[in-house]
């Protein structure tokens, strides 16, 4: 089935919503080097160790609800004293303007005008003084942050909502379009950030159970189904995973097994 510019801003708009909470605490972490599971390691780990998810789930609603206000602030009016990863903030300032911006755009072309200014439908762009544009005097939607500008923008991308039209006029072919790549931009920015595209390493250990072959994996874009690891050594490995292509290969739980596997030899004392 061919997918529209609509569908395809939608997806990747949802992509980029879904990741925004991981980019933000990345912020806050040192970079790693390339790693099979970077910073989606630990919920990498919780989805494939079932026995610790109901716990982690609980600790992560407590931390959601704890941050919700600060997780609405645009990151252009939060204070970013000594941020631990610049490549992240980077990457969520520029996805943070770039999709502001789109906003802003669309709104111009297609936001009707109306006598009710408070509709929650609408998007207001920023206001500023008479002193000049460097100083805001309201940031309009943007003080929602970059979660609703996200939802927001798919309504205008897809919209397929008849009720809209007292609203909004139709959003025209070639703006969906600029939509849709400020939308695929902004994702693989986010999926960049937080070492989330799809990619192939081969890790610097020697496989923990033949002790000579090397690991290769394919992180699977970050989603913990597809991915795979293999030792270069062959069925002859006697690790205790099926093989796959003449290589022992590393799936789902197993892969548990393996970084554990990883984990303690890096950490035995030379």
């Amino acid at each position: 089935m061919t997918t529209t510019p609509g569908q395809r801003a939608a997806d990747d708009l949802a992509a980029v919503r879904e990741q925004w909470g991981d980019l933000l605490a990345a912020i806050a972490e040192p970079p790693r080097p390339a790693e099979w599971m970077p910073y989606e390691r630990r919920g990498f780990l919780d989805q494939l160790a079932a026995d610790d998810r109901a716990d982690d789930d609980r600790a992560d609603d407590d931390q959601a609800l704890a941050n919700a206000a600060v997780g609405r602030l645009p990151l252009t009016v939060r204070e970013h004293p000594a941020p631990a990863n610049l490549r992240a903030l980077d990457a969520a300032l520029d996805v943070e303007r770039e999709v502001f911006d789109m906003c802003d755009a669309v709104t111009d072309r297609v936001q009707l005008p109306t006598h009710d200014a408070s509709d929650p439908r609408l998007w207001h762009v920023p206001t500023h003084r008479d002193a000049g544009p460097a100083s805001v005097a309201s940031a309009g939607s943007r003080a929602y942050g970059l979660h609703w500008a996200a939802v927001w923008l798919e309504g205008r991308a897809l919209d397929d909502d008849p009720a809209d039209r007292a609203l909004f006029a139709l959003t025209p072919a070639a703006l969906v379009d600029q939509i849709a790549d400020v939308a695929r931009t902004a994702r693989r920015r986010v999926e960049g950030a937080l070492g989330r595209n799809v990619r192939t390493i081969t890790l610097d250990d020697a496989c923990p159970f033949c002790q000579a072959g090397r690991i290769t994996v394919h992180n699977g874009g970050g989603d913990p189904r597809a991915a795979v690891a293999t030792c270069s050594t062959g069925p002859t490995c006697p690790a205790p995973v099926e093989a796959e292509r003449g290589r022992r290969a590393w799936r789902g739980p197993a892969l548990v097994d393996l970084w554990t596997a990883l984990d303690a030899r890096r950490t035995v004392p030379a």
